[in-house]
């Protein structure tokens, strides 16, 4: 089973993402804050994706993103980044410091599990 790491500070997100994901056969770790996904990769956790919030209290998305690039466990991982922006030049800077893709909330769950499926395609 493929496993996907999301990331927000968000209960309601992440509560709503999970469900959605578990639905469709994938396994959830959650973390409410980058420093908790952060730690949870340093404790063992593996991913097959992540799927972090650009905006969090504390460590934001884009400096997540950073932080894992710098991992042997991150560096190949494909990241989604998941935010109510859709500014060019945000997509830009999320690319630029590592994110593999970007969704803009609110996301339908077949969306979500769409975009997810491309990724992790043999899942």
């Amino acid at each position: 089973m493929k496993t996907i790491l999301l990331v927000d500070d968000s209960p309601t997100m992440l509560m709503s993402m999970e469900a959605t994901l578990t639905r469709a056969g994938y396994g959830v770790i959650k973390a409410a804050s980058g420093e908790a996904a952060l730690q949870g990769m340093a404790g063992g956790n593996r991913p097959n994706l992540m799927i972090t919030d650009l905006h969090m209290g504390g460590m934001s998305g884009l400096d997540l993103i950073r932080e894992v690039r710098k991992s042997p466990a991150g560096r190949f991982m494909p990241i989604l980044m998941l935010t109510t922006e859709s500014a060019q030049s945000r997509k830009e800077e999320a690319k630029a410091a590592g994110a593999t893709g970007w969704i803009v909330k609110p996301v339908e769950p077949d969306a979500l599990v769409g975009v997810v499926r491309q990724i992790l395609p043999s899942a």
